[in-house]
């Protein structure tokens, strides 16, 4: 009896996480979540449902929100990933992180980043959205510990620090 071998074909797929450019060996069926996760081990995002259901696996791909269970790997070539791990700069939380542990938004700590991220990708196309606009964004992240109540507190605490932040390098630039 023969049997064929199994041979996977791998490819070499170049994306940015979190403003670093990595080329990765992978295979087809890899999700961004499973490159995050196992190649690069950024754990921030975490692996829940594998459905899209959840939102806990959430990042941010070019801007936008997604769930990175639900993406090829291989169709993150030459484009911009941002997890968790990206969001605090030189030791400084981002004034989401800052907001969802002044709100008490922060309970298990299972969907955090995936509710912060989602929040970032609203803020930054909407810098004073309402509640409900806030809902909305995070529709697509359960969080089994709270109402939301904190949680939706939290990101409307944030917009006006993450206003100002964007407006820094600006007053500087005219100062």
């Amino acid at each position: 009896m023969v049997t064929a071998a199994k041979t996977t074909k791998r490819m070499v797929v170049t994306l940015t996480v979190n403003g670093d450019e990595y080329s990765v060996l992978v295979k087809p069926n890899m999700t961004l979540l499973d490159l995050l996760r196992e190649e690069l081990d950024l754990t921030g995002s975490k692996k829940s449902c594998e459905l899209g259901d959840c939102g806990a696996c959430t990042v941010l791909l070019d801007g936008k929100p997604v769930n990175a269970c639900l993406v090829l790997a291989a169709t993150a070539q030459d484009r911009e990933i941002l997890t968790i791990e990206g969001l605090a700069r030189n030791g400084k939380l981002h004034p989401l992180q800052e907001a969802f542990v002044k709100e008490g938004a922060v309970q298990c700590g299972f969907c955090t980043p995936g509710m912060i991220l989602s929040a970032k990708a609203l803020l930054d196309e909407n810098p004073d959205p309402t509640e409900e606009e806030v809902r909305t964004a995070i529709a697509g992240n359960l969080c089994r510990c709270t109402g939301y109540v904190k949680i939706v507190q939290a990101i409307l605490a944030a917009a006006p620090a993450m206003a100002a932040e964007r407006a820094q390098p600006l007053a500087r630039s005219q100062g």
